[in-house]
């Protein structure tokens, strides 16, 4: 015997079955969007991270031999440039007065540029007296041993002139003053690429290593062209 249904329950049995369709769909839709949307972000997030956070960490992060690098390299550029201003009243050749003005022009900028960064990073900066020589004790530059709470710290810098050499090549001129000046500052450039390549090789502080790149690069150069002048090969 066949079951008539009510139309009431007809009815009703639409209603359900429409709402577990809506249901099942929406249910679809929330698994397609969980799946595509959240890992999108994740993944652009973690690579805006990584992007900004390691060039940050290369120039802001420095270590010791950052701070030994600017120091030393202070007082050797301020003996240069001091050796560098004598060559205008006392060379002869224009290409040792030319070589001079680069020097001074090139090192000045640095000095001031390593003198910031000592100052950043709470360092002390070291003060020079009219020959370029640095004050600093502990530091034996010059010939003789230093004397302070700071000589373990401060080791000898390679390639600066003792006082007696920056006195004798002030009384100097001419031609004797032209290959006297070339022979030290030939030692005295050696002294910083020597400098140059440990702070290249330990150093941690971005623009210190860079500038020690450049200070190898440049300074190579102008010892080939010095040799050139003496005549050397």
């Amino acid at each position: 015997m066949a079951i008539r249904r009510s139309p009431l329950r007809r009815s009703l049995l639409r209603r359900s079955a429409a709402l577990a369709a809506a249901t099942t769909a929406a249910l679809v839709l929330t698994a397609c969007g969980g799946d595509s949307t959240p890992p999108s972000r994740s993944t652009h997030s973690g690579h805006g991270t990584t992007a900004s956070a390691a060039p940050s960490a290369g120039r802001t992060g420095h270590n010791a031999q950052d701070v030994t690098f600017a120091q030393q390299m202070i007082p050797h550029h301020r003996q240069a440039v001091a050796m560098a201003g004598l060559a205008p009243t006392r060379a002869r050749s224009q290409q040792v007065k030319d070589l001079a003005a680069r020097i001074r022009k090139a090192q000045d900028p640095e000095i001031a540029t390593m003198t910031g960064w000592l100052k950043a990073w709470g360092a002390s900066v070291p003060e020079a007296d009219a020959s370029g020589t640095a004050d600093m004790p502990g530091m034996d530059h010059s010939g003789h041993s230093g004397s302070g709470d700071s000589a373990a710290s401060m080791p000898a810098m390679p390639g600066m002139m003792s006082d007696a050499e920056m006195s004798g090549l002030e009384k100097m001129s001419g031609d004797v003053f032209d290959r006297a000046f070339l022979r030290m500052m030939i030692g005295h450039h050696e002294g910083a690429l020597d400098m140059a390549r440990t702070e290249q090789a330990k150093g941690a502080y971005g623009p210190a290593t860079a500038l020690a790149k450049s200070i190898v690069a440049s300074q190579s150069a102008e010892i080939a062209g010095m040799r050139k002048m003496l005549g050397e090969r």
